[in-house]
């Protein structure tokens, strides 16, 4: 452990932890001044207004998001931040293209049906199929080659949480063209059921064929399931106009608070600035981007100068290939040693509860003080387990990582959706979580002593 204050104070923490009581007595003062100006705060909303319903969804290679890209910018700018600057990065183009899908037998149905990211397209005029339903990738084996084998699988596995259901969406059409399929219909990750898909990445096992892949609403799923289940032939029509197109060029948004004594070493803070092509990108991560950005916007106005400097970071590609993770990380090179913490935001919105970290024991001791400030706002608990996809370069390399947690009621019922828009940000809760990120960042960024890496992390949403 690295501690940056006087030994008198080592010999506090070696005593039973006085140090980190005292940090939340010292920092209390500063804390209630941060989470005033958040509960007042109505600029961070409207600027999220502003990004959905100005520029809307922002999928990496669209023109939305390099618009997105540039705003961001000028509004770091805005805000009085230091060193704002976009750090260049390729990122994939994958275009969604037309598309459809009906139920053709043993009745005419379309289909509520989001084509997964990056899948190929169907060849031109669609695929005609014969269907087969199953609930597990051990129900697909058991089916086997002979009863896949020029087939569409629908895979109406039961949502039982976001981590083991997305799987099938993830891997699930290679499993299927591993057997011969000619086409995937995915089940939604979401336990709610509103006949919306939802759609996401998923990736192709170099060694099967490409099949197209789409995400159907529950009810569907369902639907051809029992038919199949009571002995009922389903035939399907599929058409995606799916395709990828060569990189674009794209970049992560960063502006900071140059530290006061330390600005060699840094706290980002931050989410990603992509989104899918559907809905709003609200949740998922415009309000988390927003609410980081505007943690050190009310420093700023606060004149809130941390001993160590402050980093809000919009990184790109997170939904469809981790560039801006990597880019970043490839940016920071050997000036990760000055990154003392890593926070980001990539859960949506709803009212918070605290953070995930993956620290060690004496850290999470110093963490539980400084979440003891956020009561007032219901942030206070601190649990194992911070980090997130974009985050995960520089925790792989020692930092580290945070990540805001909030209530999840209702994340998943929006989650890379149509639905997913500003009207399911509550600003209320909004403001909460402003308040979260401003405390934690700041006291991070200006106390005597660093955190120490230790832990888990997690993937991003």
């Amino acid at each position: 452990m690295r501690w940056r204050f006087p030994v008198i104070a080592l010999t506090l923490v070696a005593a039973g932890g006085c140090y980190a009581a005292d940090l939340a007595d010292q920092y209390r003062p500063v804390a209630d001044k941060l989470i005033d100006a958040a509960l007042a705060d109505t600029e961070g909303y409207n600027r999220l207004a502003y990004l959905c319903y100005r520029i809307g969804s922002r999928l990496s290679g669209s023109a939305a998001l390099e618009k997105a890209i540039a705003w961001s910018a000028e509004q770091m700018k805005a805000a009085g931040l230091s060193n704002v600057q976009v750090i260049p990065t390729k990122v994939p183009h994958w275009e969604r293209g037309s598309e459809s899908g009906r139920i053709v037998a043993p009745l005419d149905k379309p289909l509520h049906m989001l084509g997964l990211g990056m899948s190929v397209g169907t060849p031109p005029g669609g695929i005609t199929a014969d269907v087969v339903a199953v609930a597990s990738f051990d129900e697909l084996a058991k089916l086997g080659r002979e009863k896949v084998q020029g087939k569409i699988v629908v895979y109406n596995e039961p949502y039982t949480g976001y981590g083991p259901t997305r799987m099938y969406r993830s891997s699930g059409p290679s499993r299927a063209a591993a057997l011969g399929a000619v086409a995937a219909l995915v089940r939604s990750a979401t336990p709610l059921a509103m006949q919306t898909p939802h759609t996401g990445e998923m990736a192709y096992d170099e060694n099967q064929p490409r099949i197209p892949a789409a995400a159907v609403s529950p009810e569907d799923a369902m639907m051809m399931a029992r038919l199949c289940a009571d002995g009922v032939s389903v035939k399907v029509h599929i058409e995606m106009g799916a395709h990828m197109e060569p990189d674009a060029d794209s970049g992560n948004v960063i502006g900071e608070i140059p530290g006061r004594e330390q600005p060699e070493e840094v706290v980002v803070i931050g989410g990603h600035i992509d989104s899918w092509d559907v809905g709003q990108g609200a949740q998922d991560d415009g309000a988390s981007i927003m609410a980081c950005l505007q943690a050190l916007a009310l420093m700023n106005k606060l004149g809130l100068q941390p001993r160590r400097t402050i980093r809000v970071a919009f990184w790109v590609n997170e939904e469809n290939g981790g560039r801006g993770a990597d880019s970043y990380r490839a940016f920071v090179g050997d000036r990760i040693k000055g990154h003392v913490a890593a926070i980001e935001m990539d859960g949506g919105a709803e009212a918070p509860l605290g953070f995930g970290a993956g620290a060690d024991q004496n850290s999470m001791e110093m963490l539980r003080q400084i979440g003891t400030l956020l009561a007032r706002v219901g942030a206070a608990e601190i649990t194992g387990g911070g980090g997130g996809a974009d985050i995960m370069p520089l925790v792989r390399d020692g930092v580290p990582g945070l990540s805001e947690r909030t209530v999840g009621t209702h994340y998943f019922d929006w989650h890379h959706s149509d639905a997913d828009t500003l009207d399911k940000v509550n600003p209320e809760d909004f403001r909460k979580n402003v308040a979260a990120l401003a405390v934690m960042g700041y006291v991070l960024a200006d106390m005597p002593g660093r955190l120490t890496a230790g832990g888990g992390g997690r993937r991003g949403q």
